[in-house]
């Protein structure tokens, strides 16, 4: 159980050389290639019907200033990964998000940023939008984290489909956990049964134990932080939950609170 192939998206805030130190020493762990990806659209004008040399030149211009926008976003990947030998660089003008989510079929494990608060950043994109499409696990990193050591995970469980494939899609980590901690919330209502997914996991000799948490009136997705605060954990595993209406991602609570603040990395399957 392992990651060969770790892909960390690159953009130009001031948290990438970080995501990217993270990527490098996770690469190191588990011996896999490390693969930075940058891509962006230039912004232009619609020009007016007919030939308009003035409008082929603004492009071109444009253009110009995202490749080098590119290259600078290059120079932060290769400086972050600090010279190791299984590295690769994937860029071009594109859209963001279809050009990180066409590259992942190189991936084992996808790494992004949180979305900024202040909005669309050069080359940045959603991570609410991507671990949809993705196909792949999807490791969110909080701003100032730079190395994740995960030797203890809290798992977030309800027995639906995107759960179980976030604790399949995590057991390299899993496996290479002190400890396991399989949260269930309890909102009120009780709480789905964890014997199941705690003898799956022990079965792969993963030390996995179940805690029920009383929410107390607090959102899931906070009690679920205080849980795993509470356990020390580094890393939360959980299924991202959402559906589609009119081309845009509706998601539930605690998937949406998750991506915009959660204080600790989020890995994520859907």
């Amino acid at each position: 159980m392992t990651y060969a192939s770790i892909m960390v998206a690159v953009d130009l805030s001031a948290g990438a050389r970080e995501r990217v130190h993270l990527a490098g020493h996770l690469a190191d762990d588990f011996r896999a290639r490390l693969i930075g990806v940058a891509a962006e659209e230039a912004s232009y004008a619609v020009p007016p019907v007919g030939p308009i040399p003035a409008s082929a030149y603004a492009l071109a211009a444009n253009n110009e200033l995202i490749l080098n926008d590119l290259k600078r976003a290059h120079a932060v990947f290769e400086a972050a990964a600090g010279g190791r030998s299984r590295v690769e660089w994937r860029s071009n003008l594109d859209f963001p998000l279809p050009f990180l989510i066409g590259q992942a079929a190189a991936a084992d494990l996808v790494v992004v940023g949180r979305k900024s608060p202040s909005g669309p950043l050069l080359f940045s994109v959603d991570p609410g939008d991507l671990v949809m499409h993705l196909g792949r696990p999807l490791l969110v990193v909080p701003p100032g984290i730079d190395h994740l050591d995960v030797r203890r995970v809290a798992v977030g469980w309800k027995n639906t489909r995107e759960a179980r494939r976030a604790v399949r899609d995590a057991l390299p980590f899993l496996s290479r956990a002190s400890r396991v901690i399989v949260v269930s919330i309890d909102e009120g209502q009780g709480t789905d049964d964890t014997a199941d997914v705690v003898s799956f996991l022990q079965a792969h000799d993963i030390d996995a134990t179940a805690l029920r948490w009383e929410a107390g009136g607090a959102a899931t997705s906070q009690a679920l932080v205080e849980a795993a605060s509470e356990q020390a954990a580094d890393l939360i595993v959980l299924g991202a939950y959402g559906h589609g209406r009119l081309r845009e991602w509706v998601f539930g609570g605690v998937t949406r609170d998750l991506l915009a603040g959660a204080p600790i990395s989020c890995l994520m399957s859907h």
